[in-house]
């Protein structure tokens, strides 16, 4: 492996790592209910650094505004009045009285709320997400390099991926935020994240010398251990989604959550499924073991198996813990991401350098 090959590998592990915190970011959004924290995108109520008192969402006489820049006003809506998000026209500065001729109602959506902990919570992960463009960029142009120098071009198309998309998972997040976390829109955010790991990974494992030859029926049980750990984790998100229906019609005891369901089938389902994730990679561990033949990821992925286990039974009989809400989903992705790894490791012959 020469020097610029060894460097995309190093850009690739930054960038998985930092995916990784996405995810865990992400993870804790959804934990703390803070997905509409920050109301409009890219910014955040107009503001590039986001307010932190609700006095700065509040019109206030002799206060300069700028355009976009956002406040939580009483809006008559034709029958009463009620709370809205309203955007500033232009640059101004506000008179002794409130002139609506200077604002302009947001209408992606309705929600009209501000908590500064939720906008921070929501901020911080935006924030990470972005700092996530830069390893994956500096991936994209060494990888281009690497193309032109050498004229192999398999790095520069799986870091072009990569961009695409970190580029698609950005847009897809302004139109959740737009649509206040439509049905769907953030199980398809969690698949693509899914992808930009298993790019990445792919080229880390690529850049590699030494592989493991694994036998047929153990990479038949890695194959169907990765494609039911991905069904476990959108099956999850299916749940997690109901359970956000469940919050905004009022129903805030995590203890009552589960018995009322609109769909219980989903979480039947994601729950009897644990144990076949158990059998398919258990049955692994063993075939590999009697093979003598250690893969590094093995442990790990089994580890985090009854980790999840664990914590998946905690969460349906203790009353969803919020605390292992995102101990429950990182857990799985990381499994899921341990799995890919071992497989990819035992594809072709280990060779010398």
């Amino acid at each position: 492996m020469n020097r610029l090959e060894s460097l995309i590998r190093r850009l690739a592990w930054v960038s998985l790592i930092f995916v990784y915190l996405v995810i865990v970011a992400g993870s804790v959004v959804r934990m703390t209910g803070s997905g509409m924290g920050c109301p409009d995108w890219p910014k955040c109520f107009g503001y590039a650094i986001p307010p932190t008192s609700v006095d700065d969402v509040t019109w206030e006489s002799g206060r300069q505004y700028n355009k976009g820049q956002m406040i939580v006003h009483e809006f008559f809506n034709g029958e009463i009045y009620e709370d809205r998000m309203l955007t500033a026209k232009e640059d101004f500065t506000a008179g002794a009285d409130y002139n609506s001729a200077n604002w302009e109602l947001y209408d992606k959506h309705d929600y009209a709320i501000f908590n500064p902990i939720h906008t921070w919570i929501e901020f911080i992960n935006r924030l990470i997400g972005a700092l996530t463009g830069i390893p994956v960029l500096a991936l994209f142009a060494a990888s281009l390099l690497f193309a032109i120098r050498h004229k192999k071009w398999a790095y520069f198309f799986l870091a072009g991926g990569v961009l695409f998309m970190l580029g698609f998972e950005a847009w897809l997040g302004k139109l959740v935020v737009d649509g206040n976390l439509i049905p769907g829109s953030i199980t398809i955010h969690m698949l693509g994240s899914i992808v930009l790991f298993v790019l990445l990974l792919f080229i880390i494992r690529r850049g590699q010398v030494r592989r493991f030859t694994l036998a047929r029926n153990v990479s038949l049980l890695l194959v169907a251990g990765m494609i039911i750990t991905l069904a476990q984790i959108l099956l999850g998100t299916q749940v997690r989604e109901e359970v956000d229906h469940l919050v905004h019609a009022g129903v805030m005891d995590r203890s009552l959550w589960i018995e009322n369901l609109e769909n219980p089938t989903t979480y039947l389902i994601h729950r009897s499924f644990s144990w076949v994730v158990l059998i398919v990679i258990g049955a692994w561990y063993y075939l590999q073991q009697k093979a003598t033949q250690v893969v590094p990821e093995m442990h790990l992925a089994l580890g985090l198996l009854l980790l999840q286990l664990i914590v998946g039974i905690t969460l349906a009989y203790g009353g969803m813990p919020a605390s292992l809400q995102p101990v429950h989903l990182v857990a799985g992705m990381i499994m899921l991401g341990a799995l890919w790894s071992a497989l990819l490791r035992g594809m072709g012959k280990a060779t010398s350098a």
